[in-house]
């Protein structure tokens, strides 16, 4: 029997609207809907949807707070995440989910809609055939950085208008390489931010060109 617990989020993310705090609740239902039809997230993490998947994403908000009119890209979105529950939070900045599978980006247009963020656009393509610049980018766990940072390197604003330089921002393992990335980072451990035994090896890490921080 499936269980869902969205007070997680509520617990750490206290200044939510009534409307925020109804769509995450919405967002159990939504994905067990749709992960009835397609395996957008794994049969063995459906349980722990708000942990591992809702609350995993969130820990970017627990770096930067996303500024009006940001342009953010969630690269590989799989089933939504990060960009979903990001979407959420931020609903005065744009994002844009993008993956290269059919089946799940329409997947994700329709939980989108169905939570009512008129701040997501989805696409199917691979992002290395994307135009267009974005303030951030976002990763969990598509690829190795060195591959994900060829695809999207060309695709980042250039002057920051945020507490944090523009960059990627890209939520992985304890094991990730970097140094073949030529570009500086900052690396976060998310057991700071939550102290769920889950996120002892989780990382957020942050990459960026030294010139781009011009607050």
């Amino acid at each position: 029997m499936q269980s869902f617990d969205e007070t997680l989020v509520f617990q750490h993310f206290t200044n939510l609207s009534a409307r925020q705090q109804a769509q995450f609740r919405q967002i159990a239902p939504l994905y067990q809907t749709w992960n009835n039809q397609l395996n957008l997230i794994s049969r063995q993490d459906i349980d722990h949807l708000y942990l591992r998947h809702v609350l995993h994403s969130l820990a970017i908000a627990k770096v930067v707070s996303f500024e009006s009119g940001a342009r953010i890209l969630d690269v590989g979105t799989g089933g939504g995440f990060p960009g979903i529950p990001l979407a959420i939070l931020f609903p005065q900045a744009d994002f844009h989910l993008i993956d290269s599978i059919g089946k799940k980006v329409r997947a994700v247009q329709h939980i989108a809609e169905g939570l009512e963020l008129t701040n997501v656009t989805t696409q199917q393509i691979r992002a290395e055939k994307l135009d267009g610049q974005y303030d951030f980018i976002l990763g969990r766990a598509v690829t190795n950085l060195t591959t994900f940072y060829g695809w999207i390197k060309n695709k980042l604003v250039g002057k920051t208008r945020h507490d944090i330089p523009n960059g990627i921002l890209y939520l992985k393992g304890a094991d990730t390489q970097l140094e073949d990335i030529p570009l500086q980072h900052r690396t976060y451990a998310i057991h700071d931010f939550f102290e769920d035994p889950f996120f002892e090896t989780k990382q957020l890490v942050h990459l960026f060109r030294q010139q781009s921080w011009l607050t």
